[in-house]
């Protein structure tokens, strides 16, 4: 991968909970449905035909095109909300009840900054809409948050160059995961452990040790 080929939005997400999903999806281009994914797709099925509509105070946009050249970043935000002033505000559709989540809040980040390179205005909230609860929250687009998108980025490129993929988390995330038999976290995380009890057992050299 060229250092400028653009990095996908929903890498960063995908990153942001478990960078080895991320290299199983965007570098093994491994993927499997579940019943979380299914119910996302379901959500997404209004918001992904691109279009638009007028509303009370705003002009909505509907699948929206994105990108940000500084952080070679690309993706699609599921809504815009344009108000009146042209600021635009990123509306991200989640399947859950309404609750806060890191990983959700930098997607939601990362399309603000695509917006504010793309319209020249400046995007201080978004919200996630919570489709199981019906309701939105809110998210201040933070200096920390902008912060953490830059980091993730830079991440995110870096393990798509070396093309590695990163040990399992082995953690209450992997429950909910789409590719857990194709991680196989916990057999993954056995292994690491009985290669370092033979680190601290055996001597670098050690027959024993490579019997």
């Amino acid at each position: 991968m060229e250092p400028s080929d653009p990095i996908s939005l929903s890498a960063l997400q995908h990153w942001s909970y478990c960078p080895r999903q991320c290299a199983l999806i965007h570098v093994e281009q491994a993927f499997e449905e579940n019943v979380h994914t299914m119910r996302g797709q379901a959500v997404h099925q209004r918001v992904d035909e691109p279009g638009f509509e007028e509303r009370i105070g705003a002009r909505v946009e509907r699948a929206l095109p994105l990108w940000c050249e500084r952080l070679g970043l690309i993706g699609k935000a599921d809504a815009v909300e344009f108000l009146p002033d042209g600021t635009p505000y990123p509306v991200e559709y989640k399947h859950g009840r309404k609750r806060e989540k890191l990983h959700d809040d930098l997607q939601l980040a990362a399309q603000a900054m695509c917006l504010e390179e793309m319209t020249g205005k400046p995007v201080p909230k978004g919200a996630i809409y919570h489709h199981s609860s019906r309701r939105r929250r809110e998210v201040a687009i933070t200096d920390a948050l902008r912060r953490q998108v830059e980091e993730t980025a830079a991440a995110v490129r870096a393990l798509l160059e070396s093309g590695s993929l990163p040990p399992p988390l082995n953690d209450a995330r992997c429950r909910e995961c789409s590719l857990k038999d194709i991680c196989q976290p916990e057999a993954m995380a056995g292994r690491a452990r009985v290669h370092a009890l033979r680190e601290t057992l055996f001597e670098p050299g050690d027959e024993c040790a490579r019997s």
